[in-house]
């Protein structure tokens, strides 16, 4: 099920991620629906977009809001997909389900005790969520921008940097990664949108030279969703500094991952 969240409060950078939900909606209604990958055609799968939350200007009761939702979508027996939005959502999403280990694709570590005051951030989204997983449970793709409070603090989580992705093939790439998942079995997955290099992705609210191809990007999701992704989202579009493009690629990771994880749920019913 999807779930918009037209949420940007905490944005320090480019604001504008709360337009994201409807600018990913329309790119989806223009880009083919065939997954070429994992030969699965989004057409196929029951999808239901549920539209947008209410949020509020409160961090706190717009994240608890989240996480209700989410709570009920997957008690429902359904995979929540929430189409940010902020990456504080993903903080929302992680509390409402029990015993996942947190995979995120982000050019940043959000790791920060707080920003500008603020506990509950975009950069420190992954700190608050630390709290409630574990360090040894999130693992992160795509590193490049991090602060000396960050590495400090990061010492107990898995993560694979943009420049190890760069030097090594995607077969090498992909080996760590297997190496990284293997005993891990539920997973929440999140995908900040300036995990992917701004000459492919430049309407994020905090672009990042030196980041990843879609090829890359695409490649990793497609071996993370072999595992049991219980929910999903995306965060950080910023739709109005580019004429589309970024939304399209959104649209396509979205596409692309819920055709992955159709893949591995029909190899689990025939088995």
């Amino acid at each position: 099920m999807v779930i918009g969240v037209p949420y940007d409060r905490t944005s320090t950078y480019r604001s504008g991620s709360r337009f994201a939900p409807s600018a990913i909606r329309e790119a989806s209604a223009n880009i083919e629906t065939f997954s070429m990958r994992a030969a699965v055609d989004v057409e196929d799968l029951k999808i239901c977009d549920a539209g947008d939350m209410n949020v509020t200007d409160d961090p706190a009761e717009t994240i608890e809001r989240i996480r209700l939702l989410v709570h009920q979508v997957a008690a429902d027996g359904k995979i929540p997909v929430i189409l940010g939005g902020e990456h504080t959502v993903s903080l929302g999403g992680v509390r409402a389900l029990v015993g996942t280990d947190v995979v995120s694709f982000d050019a940043h570590m959000d790791l920060r005790d707080e920003y500008n005051g603020d506990l509950l951030s975009h950069a420190s989204v992954m700190r608050r969520i630390s709290e409630h997983v574990g360090l040894d449970r999130i693992v992160q793709i795509g590193t490049r921008a991090v602060c000396k409070e960050e590495l400090e603090f990061s010492k107990r989580i898995s993560y694979i940097s943009a420049i190890d992705l760069h030097r090594n093939t995607v077969e090498r790439s992909l080996d760590v990664l297997r190496k990284i998942l293997d005993g891990r079995q539920d997973l929440y997955v999140t995908v900040d949108m300036d995990v992917l290099d701004p000459a492919y992705a430049p309407a994020v609210g905090n672009p990042e030279p030196d980041g990843l191809s879609p090829n890359i990007l695409l490649s990793l999701l497609q071996e993370v969703c072999k595992k049991n992704v219980m929910a999903i989202d995306l965060a950080e579009v910023t739709p109005h500094y580019d004429s589309g493009a970024t939304a399209v690629q959104a649209a396509k990771v979205l596409f692309e991952s819920l055709c992955y994880i159709e893949t591995r749920r029909r190899k689990s019913f025939l088995t």
